[in-house]
């Protein structure tokens, strides 16, 4: 195979790729540059990052702690829009967690070596994500102080719980799909974590390392039982990421209200979370290739392949927009028309159509390679796709039941102070939690990546010298 250089960077002239890692890495310094952001001094910026994600964090738990002493009054609920921001952010950050499970789980399945350099992350981003949304099911009952019944205790009275509950079925979901993804994300940083502590200057760090590695030494027999565990739970998770946003738009499907009693919420509800999900994978990646210099691990490749798959899932979602008009008009039913027009053109029409340009019109701009290559560009449109995303879920909360059978009780819904607070809150744990994960644990699968590696060939030959990722002949040439 030849390959030509432009840029300082080597292209495959065939498919016009560029390498998956760049800057001639081998196995050591490899290691070396992943373990870099551990063992070097805190840059200042973390600490400005870290500084206002705590402060979002402590207005999250004030904001809960008045919501438990005054009751859910302190919200903009009304009647009829009784679920209001709660609703809209748990869905939201149950979608934001499912690119992880992806990436991880049925990209490792389909051997896609692309996802190395970013699936410690994603994965880490989903377990961040799922605390967020498992503190909206307690909050939004209303008593807080039985959230209990929504666990499966035993019920031989029949009594609590209510397992025709769909709050129930979110709790099985949700804490099924974080526990396998807590398992996959774990087991997967285990020969990473034994790096760490083998490279660790201070005993104390040597300690913790050390336990968290749960005594990896690297032997064949230990790389034969990880190999397995990890295949395993691959399988697991991957059924979940189809399952686990089916089951969270059944809260919304199984009823009859129009807008919401309708077959397509299933896929959906699983395109719009991967879509998302990607889109918040875009953006703490680009930061972190950037604050730690890691753009010769998290390449434009990785940047471009994950802009295709957002191109896909938005073009799919915005699918589905259509659908929803189309299913309303064929149904024949005046109830589910006025439902989807009231969207379009009623009192929250702004909010439907900021939903349309930022989740269907952004992301056509993916079809044009110089965007999909362009850093700015991903970061602006990654986070305008998920402003989009949560406008979404605000428009099906919402504008479905804000106006209802009966026009003597329509109204509208305004958010509260504390329903504001307990959304930016929400980000304040997400991003607390993201910075003290690329503090100190490894953000890159450095076992991983080393397989993508020219060295990792089983025909390399050690005197080759290697650039950007190509083979170099010991007289210079490129094959």
């Amino acid at each position: 195979m030849t390959q030509t250089i432009e840029d300082n960077v080597l292209y495959d002239p065939v498919d016009g790729r560029a390498p998956l890692i760049l800057g001639g890495h081998d196995f050591k310094s490899l290691t070396a540059a992943i373990a870099r952001p551990l063992e070097s001094k805190t840059p200042p910026g973390w600490w400005v990052i870290f500084g206002i994600s705590l402060s979002l964090l402590t207005l999250f738990g004030v904001s809960i702690g008045w919501l438990v002493w005054e009751g859910i009054g302190i919200w903009g609920l009304n009647n009829p829009v009784s679920w209001g921001f709660a609703i809209v952010n748990f869905v939201f950050w149950v979608g934001i967690g499912h690119a992880g499970t992806l990436i991880s789980a049925i990209l490792f399945l389909f051997r896609q070596k692309w996802r190395t350099s970013i699936n410690r992350s994603a994965e880490a981003m989903t377990i961040f994500a799922v605390m967020c949304a498992l503190t909206f099911p307690g909050i939004h009952i209303g008593r807080p102080w039985v959230a209990y019944w929504m666990f499966p205790i035993p019920n031989q009275m029949g009594t609590w719980p209510n397992f025709r509950s769909p709050l129930l079925w979110d709790v099985f979901a949700v804490s099924v799909y974080g526990g396998v993804s807590f398992l996959f994300w774990y087991v997967g940083m285990i020969p990473d974590l034994a790096t760490i502590r083998d490279r660790a200057p201070t005993k104390i760090r040597r300690m913790i390392y050390g336990f968290l590695a749960l005594g990896w030494r690297g032997s064949m027999r230990h790389w034969h039982h990880y190999e397995k565990m990890y295949l395993l739970l691959a399988a697991m998770a991957t059924p979940l990421v189809l399952s686990v946003h089916s089951i969270v738009s059944m809260d919304f499907a199984v009823s009859q209200l129009p807008g919401w009693h309708s077959t397509i919420f299933p896929p959906y509800f699983v395109a719009g979370a991967v879509f998302s999900g990607f889109a918040m994978v875009m953006t703490l990646m680009l930061i972190t290739r950037s604050a730690f210099q890691m753009k010769h691990i998290v390449t434009v490749r990785h940047l471009e392949n994950m802009s295709k798959i957002m191109l896909v899932t938005g073009s799919i979602v915005g699918y589905a927009y259509a659908m929803e008009f189309f299913i309303a008009w064929f149904s024949g039913n005046p109830y589910e028309t006025f439902v989807f027009l009231n969207r379009a053109l009623g009192p929250y029409a702004w909010a439907y159509w900021i939903m349309v340009t930022c989740n269907v019109v952004s992301p056509q701009l993916f079809w044009f390679r110089k965007c999909r290559t362009s850093v700015p560009i991903l970061f602006v449109l990654s986070i305008v796709v998920n402003i989009g995303m949560w406008f979404e879920r605000y428009v099906i909360v919402v504008t479905s039941l804000h106006r209802d059978f009966l026009p003597s009780s329509w109204g509208y819904y305004v958010p509260s102070f504390w329903d504001i607070s307990t959304l930016i809150g929400s980000f304040g744990l997400f991003f607390t939690m993201f910075c003290l994960f690329v503090r100190f644990l490894p953000t890159v699968a450095a076992a991983e990546v080393k397989t993508v590696l020219p060295a990792a060939d089983p025909h390399y030959a050690g005197d080759e010298k290697v650039m950007g990722g190509a083979r170099l002949a010991p007289d210079g040439g490129i094959f």
